[in-house]
């Protein structure tokens, strides 16, 4: 199409592609041509997709497999990171993940060697977690809860010892049992076992 209007921007187009040399447009065209081919190629989507499957098939795999070591003991599914990812999901739906998150907190906290950054980090879990009224408080005796109260006076590693075993023994004898009993579990193993099944079946 021409336009014979001056000042047509169709016109200005025309002459600046004109100007071009052939082989700069040739070249365009080929990758315009190329970045089609590219964008459009089935395969090519196909193959990431299933990659991305089989990652994801291969982490479930490996944590469905590892759920049935964490219903031998309470330690076992402690050890576990995915064992302690999944228990904290649980927790969640009870509402009582505090438990959980103060017995991580206090591991963190033996960890630490600096006497300043311990004496805050004690502060700040006291605060969370152990005063009266605490914002995550959690559900232990006023005995224990002043015991360790004063432990903060000259916090060491140990100051939460009592308070983190008495949080650790509920969520035992109490949160985990529902956790093994849960339907979330349950799937994991069933999966696991099924696997298991057709994995001896082929041998």
């Amino acid at each position: 199409m021409s336009c014979w209007v001056p000042g047509c921007p169709a016109l200005s187009m025309c002459r600046g592609l004109a100007a071009l040399p052939i082989t700069c447009l040739e070249r365009a065209k080929d990758l315009k041509t190329r970045l089609g081919i590219l964008l459009h190629k089935p395969e090519l989507g196909h193959r990431i997709r299933t990659s991305g499957k089989l990652q994801l098939s291969s982490r479930w795999r490996d944590s469905s497999q590892e759920a049935l070591e964490w219903r031998e003991s309470f330690d076992q599914l402690l050890k576990s990171k995915s064992g302690v990812t999944a228990f904290h999901t649980f927790l969640k739906t009870e509402f009582s993940e505090e438990n959980l998150d103060f017995w991580l907190a206090c591991e963190d906290f033996k960890k630490t060697r600096s006497k300043t950054k311990l004496a805050s980090k004690a502060n700040r879990i006291f605060e969370e977690f152990v005063q009266n009224e605490a914002p995550r408080e959690v559900n232990i005796d006023h005995e224990t809860r002043e015991i360790t109260r004063k432990n903060l006076s000259g916090a060491t590693s140990a100051c939460f010892n009592e308070a983190q075993a008495k949080t650790r023994t509920l969520m035992e004898k109490d949160s985990y049992p529902r956790f093994l009993k849960s339907a979330s579990y349950q799937d994991m193993t069933k999966q696991a076992t099924s696997r298991g099944i057709s994995k001896r079946s082929h041998t």
